[in-house]
């Protein structure tokens, strides 16, 4: 984990979206482990970001500094191939009301934070941030993919027009705590998990695991993704404000580990962290999605971060809480059924 010396963020107003999610309640728990004491958040029942006039008047309410914009519409091949209006939609509407009225209100800096899905399908590997735009994207996420290349392109003609500091992080696959374990609408690790944990439970004789399990992935813990997230910001001057200067390059940058394996290893690898005893099987009638995305990230190295959570490591940290809040959940449950 990099260290915020002489931080600029640790006085400032910071406005974290979507701060109960996966990637920003990483982010929270960073800053306020830095000491930054002057934190914003809202609910989406206390603020809907799709509601313009709601988004417009909280900002001039709040006049926050820094901007994580982490809230998002997200799920994975099943709840994009269903619902792609909903996914371009809210996704479009929220992140557009949230960089205008941060441009109204004056806010310093704007951390937009996106996927590696915006690259295209069969981009050459690993994938470099000059290759968004060059080629058609993955179908099965088309729409949401769409829209975050849409908040990249926002933030980029914001700073071209209007001078201001805003810039764009893609992650790879995520993980981590708080993350979404909802099987029709979870991505590929957390499902795995839950699929792992359920069947070890239940004594299941085996675990069906989607597509061939040839594709590649590259996972990211989100602790290091926040840490990624609140190095960029707290940048210094001179070697941020180059970065949203550029007409050449757009304020963008990759964030990974540089590491990947194929679905078939990752599924062996959760099946040996939970202690699943049963076999794989691999439904090739459902898609594989896009054959590779091994992310490039030598310009976050060049500017001094790299990942430092081992996937292992991360997983088994991930699991020991997913099964304590798992048991929990149980006992509360029997808990109800005996008072009734």
């Amino acid at each position: 984990m990099t260290t915020m010396s002489n931080s600029r963020l640790v006085d400032a107003k910071i406005y974290v979206a979507g701060h109960r999610g996966l990637v920003g309640s990483a982010i929270l728990r960073r800053l306020e482990r830095e000491g930054c004491k002057n934190i914003v958040t809202r609910t989406h029942a206390e603020l809907d970001l799709t509601d313009q006039a709601a988004v417009n008047r909280f900002f001039s309410e709040e006049r926050p500094e820094y901007v994580f914009l982490a809230a998002a519409k997200v799920g994975g091949i099943l709840a994009n191939s269903t619902r792609p209006a909903e996914f371009i939609s809210e996704n479009l509407a929220l992140q557009t009301n949230v960089i205008r009225a941060a441009h109204a209100t004056g806010v310093q800096r704007l951390l937009f934070l996106g996927s590696s899905c915006i690259y295209p399908r069969d981009c050459p590997q690993p994938i470099r941030e000059e290759y968004l735009l060059t080629g058609p994207l993955e179908p099965t996420n088309r729409p949401y993919a769409m829209a975050k290349i849409a908040g990249i392109e926002m933030c980029w003609a914001f700073n071209r027009q209007y001078g201001t500091q805003y810039t764009a992080l893609m992650p790879t696959n995520l993980y981590g705590p708080n993350d979404n374990y909802d099987l029709t609408s979870s991505h590929v690790l957390p499902a795995l998990l839950r699929k792992m944990h359920e069947a070890k439970v239940a004594h299941a004789a085996e675990v069906s695991v989607w597509g061939t399990g040839s594709v590649l992935r590259e996972f990211l813990h989100s602790d290091d993704m926040a840490d990624a997230s609140v190095f960029l910001m707290n940048l210094p001057e001179e070697i941020y404000a180059p970065i949203t200067r550029s007409e050449a390059q757009a304020p963008l940058f990759n964030v990974g580990c540089g590491k990947e394996l194929t679905i078939r290893e990752l599924a062996e690898l959760i099946r040996d962290v939970v202690g699943f005893e049963g076999k794989l099987t691999f439904d090739t009638s459902k898609p594989d999605g896009t054959p590779r995305k091994l992310l490039d990230v030598s310009r976050m190295k060049e500017l001094g971060w790299q990942a430092s959570i081992p996937l292992r490591e991360g997983i088994a940290a991930v699991y020991r809480e997913y099964a304590a809040n798992n048991a929990s959940s149980q006992r509360r449950r029997s808990a109800e059924n005996v008072i009734r």
